[in-house]
């Protein structure tokens, strides 16, 4: 197996999905940022906005996690 064949798989790979849970989780940082100045700001519209963006995160993180467990032993990259 070629190196770019790997690399294309690493998507649908363990390590991929692990790499797509942990940057998804790190954009939850922002959105706790973004709802923690909406409330010191009593902005109702941004804080809307934060609580829309982390249902996406939940929602993502979800179907990553799913993913992860239909890979289970299946991983392209170790063979």
């Amino acid at each position: 197996m070629s190196a770019l064949s790997k690399a294309k798989g690493f998507k649908k790979s363990k390590s991929g999905t692990y790499l797509s849970i942990a940057t998804t989780a790190f954009g939850a940082i922002g959105v706790i940022k973004q709802a923690k100045k909406a409330r010191t700001e009593q902005d109702t519209l941004q804080l809307v906005d934060a609580v829309v963006s982390a249902a996406a995160i939940v929602t993502g993180l979800a179907i990553l996690y799913r993913e992860l467990k239909r890979l289970g032993d299946d991983d392209v990259l170790l063979g």
